[in-house]
């Protein structure tokens, strides 16, 4: 179990026929007995706004933040589509509303997928009744198998708080990039908490995972995390919950970057020393965006004479006598200059899964990571078209 291991939800997976390939292409989330619960979501803050995060967002304000159901649906993003596409993530909802006894604004939707192409809108209305009575409290992972796109395996996760649960699913595997990083992901609670604390919730748990994730620098029209809470366990701490939210999209996050198209690292890119924590990210996010030093991580090349050009021009206070770079805590630069060190030491972190890197600037107290990693064929080879 995953998005269903908080008492009081249920999920479902299917294969509705969206998808050429027979693969599955139809989720569902649900609470067990059909009512709303509290709820939000944070979103893509690209204009070029997908219906279904319309359509959501104009729900959760509709109904003051109470939700009953999400359905998702693989293998078309309904994105550039129009009025036409609105109509179409309407429509789903009030299937899944007639479904399940409840009104449409009650119900959420999610899409993934290709762009500018319409929804096949007939063929998923039609799933939607087999999707809403193959519902159980062990859907969980035929959810998280029914969103996935060019994911390689589905991304669950559970957290255990004091007395309380926070289960979640994701996907994401390309697009990866501020704000958020094309990614779906519900997450559930059984803690009781209004809108307001789950929307606080999300959005601080959101800043320091899904935000920091950057793996092409291509932001979606569709991003869009989802909270539910059933209120079964009763009152919570805010910042056990909060806490507890931010860990499971940590780790939703890490499953992301390591499933990334073509990924064969996980890095953690890390700036310290800048002249704040806004110039950091700038000039991590930068170099965390850099062909070249991605190109030489999937080489197992510390090579960090990129990233000591990448710095140097991103626009961020920088002095070459002051940089250090190191690799998995070995500095291999000291004053822009190589520095004597391990050799082998550097090769074997190189050769690993995870990569930690740090540029420290030497100017300040600002720091800030961001969670990339390589750039491999596989990557050029999973985009050269849309087929």
């Amino acid at each position: 179990m995953s998005v269903t291991a908080a008492s009081g939800f249920v999920a479902a997976g299917i294969a509705a026929g969206i998808k050429a390939s027979g693969r599955p292409d139809l989720a569902l989330v649900a609470t067990a007995d059909g009512r709303p619960v509290p709820s939000a979501g944070v979103f893509t803050r690209n204009r070029m706004t997908a219906a279904p995060v319309i359509t959501t967002r104009a729900h959760l304000e509709a109904t003051a933040g109470h939700s009953t159901a999400v359905v998702l649906n693989s293998g078309n993003a309904n994105a550039a589509t129009g009025e036409q596409g609105v109509a179409d993530a309407e429509a789903m909802c009030a299937a899944v509303a007639t479904a399940l006894g409840t009104t449409a604004e009650s119900v959420l939707v999610c899409s993934t997928g290709l762009i500018g192409i319409p929804m096949p809108i007939d063929v998923i209305t039609a799933g939607i009744p087999a999707l809403v009575a193959a519902r159980s409290a062990d859907g969980g992972a035929a959810a998280a198998t029914a969103i996935m796109t060019t994911d390689t395996h589905p991304k669950e996760v559970v957290v255990t708080g004091d007395g309380f649960v926070v289960g979640g699913m994701a996907k994401g595997a390309a697009m990866l990039s501020p704000n958020m990083a094309t990614m779906l992901a519900v997450l559930t609670t059984d803690a009781r908490a209004t809108p307001e604390q789950l929307k606080a919730a999300l959005v601080a748990g959101v800043a320091d995972s899904f935000n920091v994730l950057d793996v092409d620098g291509c932001t979606s029209t569709n991003d869009t995390v989802l909270l539910f809470a059933s209120g079964a366990a009763g009152p919570v701490d805010q910042s056990a919950l909060d806490s507890a939210v931010a860990a499971a999209c940590r780790d939703l996050a890490e499953q992301m970057c390591g499933d990334a198209e073509g990924a064969t690292k996980v890095v953690r890119f890390s700036v310290t020393g800048a002249t704040d924590d806004a110039q950091a990210l700038t000039g991590a996010r930068y170099v965390s965006r850099s062909n070249l030093v991605k190109c030489s991580w999937y080489g197992c090349d510390p090579y960090w004479g990129r990233i000591a050009s990448d710095l140097g021009s991103c626009g961020i206070d920088f002095d070459p006598a002051r940089l250090s770079v190191s690799y998995g805590g070995v500095v291999v630069c000291r004053g822009a200059l190589d520095a004597e060190h391990d050799d082998a030491a550097v090769a074997a972190h190189m050769a690993g899964r995870h990569l930690e890197i740090v540029a420290d600037l030497g100017l300040g107290s600002g720091t800030a990571t961001i969670l990339t990693n390589d750039l491999s064929h596989a990557y050029i080879d999973e985009n050269m078209g849309t087929s």
